[in-house]
């Protein structure tokens, strides 16, 4: 299920970049922009802000569109409210896209959503409108499963798509990874050795075993001929008793 949902992410960023190649101007640059910051399927959008024909929109009057897209990328609805003077009005479409994206930032943090904390976050009067969000356009949509606790007024997320990665997330987790690739390293370095040590005391308890061995078959043989010894000699003074017995 996760993934297909990257594969389809991957394929509609695929189309919108094609598209985006081969446009020119920046009217048509600023629809596509909308339209794919509309687009019921997409929730990725920071590889559409590397395009390099997407750079063609700064300076222009269509620059904005450039902000919106960043805003897609990694802001919620509430970002958009607090700056919605420098920003172009949203379409339905796009709004309820950034919620949906909002519910997946939260869902980042914590896994247990209040229902108060998500109505102020979603801009929704009433727990009814609330459900029926998170039930049909974030449940049904794949980017989210959880369960709807209306006892304790709280959404528990089992399972949440991950957003697009601010440029400071990004080096914050190269910097976790190269840190837990250093500490595997070492880890692994440590394993071999413990295991070169074990293959070495294996070798010298075999070598043990062996001389060990050899010396309880020395002692058998050693026994054995003390024992055929003794029973020479009895035997040779039996006979040498019965001779003088005869005389």
């Amino acid at each position: 299920m996760a993934m297909d949902a990257e594969r389809r992410q991957a394929e509609l960023i695929g189309q919108f970049s094609a598209q985006a190649a081969a446009l020119s101007s920046a009217p048509q640059l600023a629809a596509l922009v909308l339209e794919a910051t509309s687009h019921p399927a997409l929730f990725a959008f920071s590889e559409l802000l590397t395009l390099p024909a997407l750079s063609k929109l700064a300076g222009t009057q269509y620059a904005s569109s450039l902000d919106v897209l960043r805003l897609f990328a990694y802001g919620t609805l509430k970002d958009y409210k607090s700056n919605s003077g420098s920003l172009p009005a949203l379409l339905p479409d796009q709004i309820r896209k950034l919620k949906q994206l909002s519910v997946l930032t939260l869902a980042e943090s914590t896994k247990i959503l209040p229902y108060d904390q998500l109505m102020q976050e979603l801009d929704v009067s009433n727990v009814r409108e609330l459900e029926d969000f998170l039930i049909n356009e974030c449940m049904y949509s794949g980017i989210v499963r959880g369960k709807l606790d209306q006892l304790r007024r709280c959404f528990e997320v089992q399972f949440a798509a991950g957003r697009d990665l601010t440029p400071d997330q990004l080096n914050n987790m190269i910097d976790t990874l190269s840190d837990w690739l250093g500490t595997s390293d070492s880890l692994l370095h440590q394993i071999q050795e413990k295991i070169k040590w074990a293959d070495t005391m294996s070798e010298v308890n075999k070598k043990h075993q062996k001389e060990f061995e050899d010396r309880v078959e020395e002692a058998k043989k050693s026994i054995k001929l003390n024992n055929l010894s003794r029973q020479t000699m009895t035997y040779g003074g039996m006979t040498t008793f019965s001779l003088n017995l005869e005389e």
